[in-house]
């Protein structure tokens, strides 16, 4: 059983394509042929689910000055411009320059190779659509731009392009998201935690998002609207989701209690209600609260509900790590999971090190179901109850890390590796069997001199590269590791 989106993924796509307005009375037919390479991209666009606004084809500079602030009107993520053929860089030098969202080249041509025995000029013009990247490329450096990057292939039947193209939109879907966002803070990041200080302007400044002070208090008051009926509702949600094994080696460890299961069950609609009336997109948060109150058991008991929440593209981050809450939501918006993750003891025998975390995970990457536990204690934490176990899917993983520099300003931190099938410890935490190159000596050693916070995003498939181009997109460092 999969738990369905809260929200759909979603982001809005600028679209348009270059000519060279010379050639329309030279060459009649072309540019009709043009814009439907132009709208073929489209199609494809479309199809990794994100809005498109297609501005046609400008092929002078008058136009080009009339576009750029048409695109700058559209509240746009990403914008791809087909270089449908030959074109002066007139036409996109003003684009680049006054775009803030990253622009991609789109360079498709419809022929894998020309028809040399009856090539024509006319047919040339159709497949030139690297011609003038160079020229684009170049104008961007010189108008202060980074290069941008290029989609290089075939219109049709291209798998390396049409994964770059989805890629791409995956890229815009998270810039959509961190740009818009409604992070939701209360209490504090654990004592002595020096890493987990986040400067909350500098999160809006960097990513957009806007992070919103709530108080723990408002869980107290809303849990008393909970009804029997929405608790035995949600009781139900959670049985069917996870596994309630017996326990393990662990003496903390219970089978999972019907106090256990009714207290997460009434915490998790709480913590439901909590971020509607907050309006929020995700949350970081620790609070203890006063020993035997109902606080602290409201507090202390919202792993079930958080890792409900994650899985749903709400990323609940605990330890009150906004940075890491950011990094899971960008994971989640490229659709690669996104748990709330640290690194646990090392396997020197296997070359290998568990990958886990107690809290808020995302429950869709689980290798199988996932399984509830019932704790007498929380490990350095107060409070007793339900806490989630499982080890995420076999195959390959990637880690994202939001650190800072000495100057305060964030870094990726990024690594990939895999995830190998074996047993984990049953101690309630997640834990994943984590192998990398060139082995685990070296790789953390690497790691941990590239300045990460110890906590990180853990999401699955090799995406560091998508993540890379997020960043640059952001205007943030990154390294992968």
């Amino acid at each position: 059983m999969r738990v369905p989106r809260r929200k759909p993924r979603t982001a809005r796509v600028g679209l348009f394509g270059v000519g060279y307005h010379v050639y329309w009375k030279q060459f009649p037919g072309l540019l009709d042929e043009l814009h439907n390479k132009l709208n073929i991209l489209d199609s494809k666009i479309q199809a990794n689910r994100v809005e498109v606004v297609n501005f046609g084809i400008v092929d002078k500079a008058q136009d080009a000055y009339a576009l750029a602030a048409r695109l700058k009107a559209a509240d746009l993520d990403l914008v791809f411009c087909d270089m449908v053929t030959y074109a002066t860089s007139a036409t996109f030098g003003i684009i680049v320059r006054s775009l803030d969202v990253p622009i991609v080249l789109v360079a498709l041509q419809p022929l894998a190779a020309l028809d040399y025995a009856n090539a024509t000029t006319y047919m040339q013009l159709v497949n030139d659509d690297f011609c003038s990247v160079p020229e684009f490329t170049g104008v961007a450096i010189r108008m202060g731009k980074p290069a941008p990057e290029v989609i290089l292939g075939t219109l049709e039947n291209d798998p390396q392009a049409d994964a770059e193209i989805a890629d791409w939109c995956d890229v815009a879907m998270a810039l959509n998201s961190a740009r818009r966002a409604r992070i939701g803070h209360f209490g504090h990041p654990i004592e002595h935690m020096l890493d987990m200080q986040t400067d909350q302007t500098a999160l809006t400044a960097a990513f957009g998002c806007h992070i919103v002070q709530t108080e723990a208090d408002d869980l107290l008051r809303l849990s008393r609207d909970v009804t029997g009926e929405e608790i035995d509702e949600k009781r139900q949600e959670i049985l069917e989701l996870f596994d309630t094994p017996d326990p393990g080696s662990d003496p903390l460890t219970r089978r999972l209690s019907d106090e256990h299961l009714t207290t997460a069950a009434r915490v998790a609609v709480t913590l439901d209600k909590f971020v509607e009336h907050h309006e929020l997109d995700g949350l970081a948060y620790y609070y203890e609260g006063e020993p035997g109150s109902e606080l602290r058991t409201i507090v202390t008991n919202l792993i079930v509900g958080n890792s409900l929440l994650t899985a749903a593209g709400f990323p609940m981050c605990g330890e009150s790590d906004l940075k890491t809450c950011l990094a899971m939501l960008l994971m989640d918006r490229i659709d690669i999971g996104g748990s709330f993750a640290e690194f646990h003891p090392i396997d020197f025998k296997e070359g290998f090190v568990l990958v886990g975390h107690d809290g808020p995970h995302h429950i869709n990457i689980a290798d199988g179901k996932p399984v509830l536990r019932s704790l007498t204690k929380y490990h350095g934490k107060p409070g007793n109850g339900a806490s989630v176990e499982f080890r995420i899917k076999d195959g390959p993983i990637t880690m994202l890390s939001i650190g800072l520099t000495a100057q305060g300003r964030f870094k990726f931190v990024l690594a990939e590796g895999q995830s190998v099938d074996g047993p984990i410890p049953a101690t309630g935490n997640t834990n994943t069997r984590g192998f990398f190159e060139p082995d685990v000596r070296t790789f953390l050693k690497r790691w941990v001199a590239a300045g990460p916070t110890h906590h990180f995003a853990l999401g699955i498939g090799h995406r560091a590269q998508t993540l890379a181009r997020i960043a640059t997109a952001l205007g943030i460092e990154h390294v992968i590791v």
